[in-house]
């Protein structure tokens, strides 16, 4: 590898840097580079380059095991059915690619890169990969917990944190542009795609979204800084059935109140990449939606970064979505609607070209979008390091301060939702315990966009409870990783040694790991018709309780489970969404008291499909009316989360009792730690406008602090009121702060009967 790199740096050397040639010049400013490379290049480079393709080792695996026509359906695997990698490789010496997703390995990303630095003008390729929670969609790796379980930790200094350390392994790997953050406002627990969000509440997600896209780029003029990609816009949270990429039908106050807050601020953060979302908005598809790109992106919100297409979604335009009669009139839709790069396929290199010279699309259009990706490939150091090396990139991967700051944030995200004082654990009460379930040993908790780790790498629950509790006899009891083909003899097995147990665990949910996909009940396309536990899983849990031994429920999942009998019945219940290589360990901690739970609900947990949508900050209409048979409330409310202390809010103060539309608002309150343990908790204040000219959300998340507290220790939390955090969309669409009496509630949750409430009126 040392020698590839040493021939590859004499070979750019050799390209002398002349007056004439100033995008080689590393001194020169970048709009000059860009503006003299642009004139260099043919429309046919231009065009390579808002072109990206899989990798040579994904079009391998993939074409000696999937055929033409599986390829229709398939938004994961790929190759190019009548090519060759052969034919890849040669395009890439002729400089008609400007970039590679699905490139899982240091060594096929430099030979890649070796590759283009054949071409006629030496761009070198940016690598884009799903690097949705560390770079775990490629081996070697550290893997953290999901988009979900770090919401729910409500820490953005964690979240900021994960994200530099994502890019340095990135970089690490010569990858350079994450597809992450996910700043889609999850309202559907049907979807698949819940777990990569960061949940239901637009404050939340955005300032999630906003400490994610400054961990990875900081100011992206450094080659240890990576791309941050804000996706999906917008709208296929909501999907009508759930599905992803079915149809979305939403206002625009909706719109513009819920779902553009976070890309607005991804923005202002500085993202410098965007993808689009599969769906259609409205009747619009979102890959030809001028008015999304155009109009609010780059004309509203002055976003000066490129655009890329999600898996295929142009193509959709005709066979699909038919706004186009042929994929060449879907690229022209696209490309005159906003799109800068298609990911990915070979028909756009010969279609795209043929627009121009046909008229149709005017070259100065094509400029617009090379000028933009260009722009982001100088500022990343790619023209003057196009290669990392392999002897140096695990001195970076998976780093002893990398895999820590996993095991930390598996251990705020994991939610304690019941507890009816069986936890923490006495191991000396508690000898004998009986594990069992899909997920009890099974790197699934590593959750979606996660390839198959060394064992070494991944702590599963039944190694982190032997871990933690070494002198337990624990008996585990095999249920395999499949929920939907469960064997009823070990369901059998386990309801019988669970008799002769003092405890019993049970580790249920969904299954994630993409390299099983047809397999997988939770994630990207695996979208449900309901929410219930999948195959005998209800069945192992109730017959499990049923012996009178004390059990404890524990799930790994991405989405929300309707887990209504099991709240009622069993006597702790565990949210661990898919925490990452060390979740193990840290489900096995808080079970057994090393470490207190903190973390606290980023999305509300229905009691059944039939309460879809359930979200907190309703209007007030949702309810009038409350459900026949079932009540209303949601199983766990946003925000919910137990501890093994308790703590005590009051003297909530506003320093302010009238404030005018332009001013702040002081709020206080003080939170005791009242019970014999140290521990974090997570404040919330939420905001209502009494009354106002359209309807407001019964309450609405404005702000929060996450604090820690010693046993009998008190701290006075304060909060300001910006004039941002009372605004909304008036009858005619104009942003105002209206004057009028709001309510502040201040609280551990979104539940009404646990906020201190106080009023102000905006004068």
């Amino acid at each position: 590898m040392r020698n590839l790199i040493i021939t590859m740096a004499i070979i750019l050397n050799s390209y002398s840097v002349t007056g004439k040639e100033v995008y080689k010049n590393a001194s020169a400013p970048i709009k000059d580079r860009v503006e003299d490379l642009l004139s260099r290049m043919t429309l046919e480079e231009k065009v390579g380059q808002m072109n990206q393709y899989v990798g040579l080792e994904h079009i391998k695996a993939n074409s000696a095991t999937m055929t033409a026509a599986d390829l229709k359906n398939n938004t994961a695997n790929a190759f190019y059915p009548g090519f060759t990698v052969d034919s890849v490789a040669k395009w890439t010496e002729q400089g008609l690619v400007g970039s590679f997703l699905h490139v899982l390995t240091l060594k096929e990303a430099n030979y890649l890169q070796s590759l283009a630095m054949k071409s006629r003008l030496h761009i070198p390729i940016i690598f884009g990969i799903d690097a949705i929670h560390g770079n775990a969609n490629a081996p070697d790796n550290t893997v953290y917990p999901t988009n979900i379980n770090l919401a729910c930790t409500f820490d953005t200094l964690l979240a900021y944190k994960i994200a530099r350390q994502t890019a340095e392994e990135m970089r690490a790997m010569n990858m350079h542009w994450t597809f992450n953050p996910n700043v889609e406002v999850a309202r559907d627990a049907r979807w698949g795609r819940v777990g990569e969000t960061y949940g239901e509440d637009p404050y939340l997600v955005t300032c999630m979204g906003v400490e994610t896209v400054k961990g990875y780029q900081r100011n992206l003029d450094n080659t240890e800084d990576v791309l941050s990609c804000i996706k999906h816009f917008v709208g296929g949270s909501e999907p009508i059935n759930g599905t992803n990429g079915s149809p979305t039908d939403i206002s625009e106050r909706t719109l513009r109140e819920v779902f553009f807050p976070p890309f607005r601020a991804g923005v202002n953060a500085g993202a410098m990449s965007l993808m689009m979302a599969h769906n259609e908005l409205n009747g619009v598809p979102c890959h030809a939606n001028d008015w999304l790109m155009n109009d609010v992106l780059r004309g509203e919100w002055k976003f000066k970064g490129f655009v890329v297409s999600d898996w295929m979604d142009i193509e959709h335009l005709q066979d699909l979505h038919a706004t186009a009669e042929n994929l060449k009139g879907a690229y022209y839709q696209s490309i005159m609607a906003g799109m800068d790069m298609h990911m990915h396929g070979i028909h756009w290199q010969r279609m795209v070209t043929e627009l121009v010279k046909e008229g149709r699309i005017p070259e100065s259009r094509i400029d617009e979008s090379v000028r933009r990706i260009l722009t982001i490939k100088f500022r990343l150091g790619l023209f003057e390091h196009p290669f990392a090396d392999e002897a140096e990139s695990m001195k970076i991967r998976l780093s002893s301060e990398h895999r820590k700051t996993a095991l930390d944030g598996a251990r705020e995200g994991i939610v304690l939702l019941k507890n009816d004082n069986l936890l923490p654990l006495d191991t000396s009460k508690y000898k004998h315990v009986m594990v069992t379930g899909i997920n009890a040993d099974d790197e699934n908790i590593l959750g979606d966009w996660s390839a198959e780790e060394k064992p070494k790498n991944v702590t599963t629950i039944l190694e982190g409870l032997k871990q933690v509790a070494p002198n337990t006899e624990f008996d585990f009891v095999d249920q395999g990783w499949d929920p939907r083909h469960m064997n009823q003899k070990q369901v059998d097995l386990a309801v019988f040694r669970a008799r002769s147990a003092d405890l019993n665990i049970v580790v249920a949910g969904e299954y994630m790991m993409r390299f099983r996909w047809k397999d997988r009940t939770d994630g990207e396309d695996t979208d449900r018709s309901d929410i219930n536990l999948v195959g005998l899983q209800d069945e192992l849990l109730k017959q499990v309780a049923a012996s009178g031994k004390p059990t404890i429920l524990i799930l790994v999942n991405g989405r929300p489970q309707g887990v209504e009998w099991a709240a009622k019945h069993i006597p702790a219940i565990v949210e661990a969404w898919a925490p990452g290589m060390y979740g193990g360990q840290a489900v096995a901690e808080i079970l057994y008291g090393a470490v207190n739970p903190s973390a606290k609900l980023a999305i509300s947990i229905p009691r059944s499909v039939g309460q879809i949508q359930m979200i907190y900050n309703h209007k007030p209409s949702q309810y009038f009316h409350p459900y026949t048979l079932n009540p209303s409330a949601p199983l766990y409310p946003f925000g919910f989360g137990l501890s093994y202390t308790t703590y005590k809010y009051s003297d909530l103060k506003l320093v302010q009792k009238e404030i005018r539309k332009d001013g702040s608002l002081d709020v206080s309150v003080r939170v005791t730690n009242t019970g014999e343990r140290d521990g974090d908790e997570i404040v919330q204040l939420y905001i209502r406008d009494e009354y106002s000219s359209v309807t407001r959300p019964v309450k609405e998340l404005k702000d929060f602090a996450r604090i820690a507290l010693k046993s009998g220790e008190s701290k006075l939390v304060n909060f300001v009121v910006t004039p941002d955090k009372l605004g909304f969309y008036d009858k005619k669409m104009n942003w105002i702060v209206e004057p009028g009496k709001f309510f502040v509630m201040v609280g551990p949750s979104s539940e009404d009967a646990v906020l201190l409430k106080d009023s102000f009126v905006v004068k």
